[in-house]
């Protein structure tokens, strides 16, 4: 077995706010190997940036860490961390791409300082030599006539370019874990793709692992190795990308699939999730899903459900995989899937 590059063990942060403790993640568990991609993905408030930005050590003053959290990286527990440490490990070690590339850059300093700097500071090299691979990386992810443009400031480009400006930023100084926080979500289709290729050729290029948040399955689809399935802070289904594509077992990842548009869609089929997440001031006792789950069972409300294993690589945490659960026919989108799968699986047989 090869040793993850990344271990995250009962993960849990709370904040500290006047109306009371929010339990934001509830014991957490996933590993990272070097050079895949691991894809978190769940609705708004689910708990995806909240665990990566703790990976960084970035969350606000408010935030409180579990007693027994353990964040695993080259033999340390990234939990226990001071500050300065944190200012040693972040970029050279771990980085991050940032949602919105407009706050992510200084609107007063020319981009290709800002990629130099990482570099200077990380390998302790002069800003000339600096700059030259700072000029190399711009090229590496795609920025035309980078020459002409090194010296440009974020306003002068599009959304599209000051992206790849931001993930140059956090390769700057050959991080092993890159963390990208929904990079697409504030481009046009066409951008999208351009943006992911990048990713998945820099990665191929240079071994990288990568954690891909997001809440657009489309997206996962054509990036990730694994996918987690996060509700209320919990991961509630994981496995590998066909595993949660076309076998998926808990009845929120057949709402987040069945809400997905694709070219087999019938008209007027898609499906939306009733209800909302608990307040996590107060989480339930039970399944949190429980309210919203058309296939919820008593015990749901009354126990919450451990990570039921499916295959070596899959599990799910859905009572409806105890042995004595009653047998379920999840909806029609989802039933197509996983005869889709039982079509994969006898080819993979042959």
């Amino acid at each position: 077995m090869v040793e993850p590059i990344l271990q995250v063990k009962d993960l849990q942060v709370s904040f500290n706010t006047y109306a009371g403790k929010i339990q934001a993640i509830r014991g957490v568990d996933f590993d990272l190997n070097a050079g895949e991609t691991l894809a978190i993905v769940g609705e708004s408030g689910s708990g995806k940036s909240v665990t990566t930005k703790t990976l960084l050590g970035l969350n606000a003053e408010n935030a409180e860490l579990g007693e027994n959290s353990q964040i695993l990286y080259g033999g340390k527990n990234l939990a226990k961390l001071t500050e300065k440490e944190w200012e040693d490990y972040r970029g050279s070690e771990v980085a991050m791409v940032f949602q919105d590339p407009m706050t992510s850059l200084d609107p007063t300093m020319k981009i290709g300082n800002q990629i130099a700097e990482p570099i200077m500071k990380h390998h302790g090299v002069e800003k000339a030599d600096a700059l030259k691979r700072a000029l190399q990386l711009m090229k590496d992810v795609g920025i035309p006539e980078a020459e002409e443009h090194i010296n440009d400031y974020p306003h002068q480009w599009s959304g599209g370019m000051r992206q790849r400006a931001v993930i140059a930023i956090a390769l700057a100084a050959e991080p092993k874990v890159l963390i990208a926080d929904e990079p697409t979500t504030a481009l046009d289709v066409t951008i999208q793709a351009q943006i992911l290729r990048v990713l998945k050729d820099l990665q191929e290029k240079n071994g990288t692992a990568i954690i891909f948040i997001t809440h657009d399955l489309g997206v996962v689809a054509g990036i990730a190795d694994r996918v987690a399935v996060m509700y209320a802070g919990k991961i509630v289904e994981t496995g590998t990308v066909n595993e949660v594509f076309y076998n998926p077992q808990h009845p929120y990842t057949w709402g987040l699939l069945g809400s997905m548009p694709s070219t087999k869609t019938e008209s007027g089929t898609l499906q939306a999730i009733p209800g909302t997440p608990p307040d996590l001031l107060y989480p339930p006792k039970g399944d949190a899903f429980a309210n919203r789950n058309p296939y919820g069972l008593e015990i749901d409300h009354e126990k919450q459900p451990p990570l039921f294993k499916v295959s070596d690589t899959h599990y799910a945490a859905t009572w409806l995989l105890d042995e004595r659960a009653p047998k379920v026919e999840p909806p029609l989108e989802i039933q197509r899937r996983q005869a889709f799968w039982q079509t994969l699986q006898q080819e993979g047989a042959r």
